[in-house]
């Protein structure tokens, strides 16, 4: 029976069992557990683990390297070559714009990017 985590133990047997569905397709009984798993998880890790704020800015370079992009990649978001240089070298912020769409495009959420930088723009 699926309830509530409340413990560590319960934590990895859903991991586990997440693992072992993890391609189930929507809309079947593992499709359904699956998905109920994932959020009872993503609750339990959200109230119990407590992670420091990532800097906007590194979090994009994470992202990027992580989804094998360049800085040119973000040209369609966030304009020429040098607006990305001093955007990434914390001298100048990003828009509103920039940041709903480095959200869709590098799958950050919106949180993460509007969060305080670590130093000061210079």
């Amino acid at each position: 029976m699926i309830t509530l985590i409340h413990n560590k133990l319960q934590h990895q047997d859903y991991l586990a069992r997440i693992d072992e569905i993890f391609d189930a397709e929507q809309g079947t009984h593992d499709g359904d557990e699956l998905e109920l798993l994932v959020t009872l998880v993503r609750l339990y890790e959200q109230e119990n683990f407590h992670l420091p704020a990532l800097d906007p800015i590194e979090a994009i370079k994470i992202r990027l390297v992580g989804l094998g992009l360049k800085n040119k990649d973000l040209e369609p978001i966030m304009g020429d070559p040098g607006n990305i240089s001093k955007i990434l070298k914390g001298k100048r912020s990003l828009t509103v714009d920039m940041i709903r769409g480095l959200s869709e495009m590098l799958g950050l959420p919106v949180e993460v990017l509007v969060g305080k930088r670590k130093s000061k723009l210079v």
